[in-house]
């Protein structure tokens, strides 16, 4: 009778052990999956940065934290939808919700210069003390000179510039004349004809800036054809070398942010989040995480950006835009997680 109460006791002993041991190798498997998570949005009026009648706001920058205030860039322009006619300006908030609008953080480049049109599409990081403001900038289409301004024409020509400063209020200073990363040259690319909507981030001692690219195929035809690419750098003002070959489809609008040990993207036109345990392969993780009421031209609250590193990995909150003619406005969007509904 006792040997047999000892072999139970050791069988018993032995199913805890091992069922201790799954466990260890189930979380394990899970670890190594995408840690993105289902997500619906919930969207606040912003106070300051709202529906302004005959003004438009569009496509906000990441959200950062300075001190305890809160910053965002964005396009403005007066009396006109598109941001090709704008400037980049910029809005506090103590707490995310209410926000100030401060004035403009950069102009129109010098006459002739990439950026004597327009600036726009802002995004921003932080790097030894200093703040650089990246955007698109764009000049007059030649030939015209009834003021007209194409925004589609196969002559409208993109770059995107850099400016820094030592303080997130400014001055912004430009780097250069020169774009920081220009169209390709080879006709076929990607890229060859628009280069636009810079997203940042440093990982594994590089920075790594992310843009959306339209190749002179499909020029004028759409926002449809535009893909995503990725050039890296050893400093924040470049020079920056371009990956080459577009890493994400469908992706005119992209907001990107760090999700675990990998980046996470919510692309405009798929709406879907999309995962890339490295930064580059999106197809490796299909994860098909469909997304309803996506926010648009979203930029997200990002502590990486100022060198938080070990910030959420969930993506919490940012600031959206909300397509209103010529009276475009921004809205706060919070993230609900579907496994924690907060």
């Amino acid at each position: 009778m006792e040997k047999t109460s000892e072999f139970r006791r050791i069988m018993s002993f032995a199913v805890i052990l091992l069922t201790y041991i799954l466990s260890i190798a189930s979380n394990a498997d899970a670890g190594d999956s995408s840690p993105v998570r289902p997500v619906t949005y919930r969207y606040s009026e912003t106070p300051g940065i709202g529906y302004e009648a005959g003004c438009t706001r569009r496509d906000p920058s990441d959200v950062v934290k300075a001190g305890d205030i809160y910053f965002v860039w964005y396009t403005k322009v007066i009396g006109r939808h598109s941001g090709y006619w704008g400037t980049v300006w910029y809005a506090t908030s103590p707490d995310g919700f209410n926000w100030a609008e401060q004035g403009e953080a950069l102009g129109l480049g010098a006459s002739g210069a990439f950026d004597s049109q327009a600036v726009f599409t802002p995004n921003i990081i932080a790097a030894d003390g200093k703040y650089y403001l990246f955007y698109t900038g764009v000049k007059p289409t030649p030939g015209r000179n009834d003021g007209v301004f194409e925004n589609n024409s196969t002559t409208d020509i993109t770059g995107i510039g850099v400016a820094v400063s030592d303080s997130p209020d400014g001055p912004f200073l430009r780097v250069q004349a020169e774009p920081v990363l220009e169209v390709s040259d080879e006709s076929e690319d990607f890229d060859s004809y628009r280069v636009d909507d810079a997203s940042l981030l440093y990982r594994n001692c590089k920075y790594w800036f992310y843009y959306k690219g339209r190749s002179r195929k499909h020029g004028p035809q759409g926002p449809r054809y535009t893909q995503m690419g990725v050039a890296f750098a050893d400093r924040p003002q470049g020079p920056y070398m371009k990956h080459g070959a577009p890493i994400l489809a469908d992706s005119h609008e992209v907001l990107i942010w760090k999700c675990g040990t990998g980046v996470a993207a919510l692309a405009s036109f798929s709406s879907s989040i999309e995962y890339a345990p490295d930064g580059l392969d999106f197809t490796s993780d299909r994860l098909n995480l469909k997304v309803t009421d996506r926010p648009d031209a979203p930029g997200g609250y990002r502590p990486d950006l100022t060198g938080i590193q070990d910030a959420d990995p969930d993506l919490r909150w940012g600031i959206s835009m909300v397509h209103n003619g010529e009276e475009c406005y921004l809205r706060r969007f919070d993230c609900i997680h579907e496994s924690t509904n907060k």
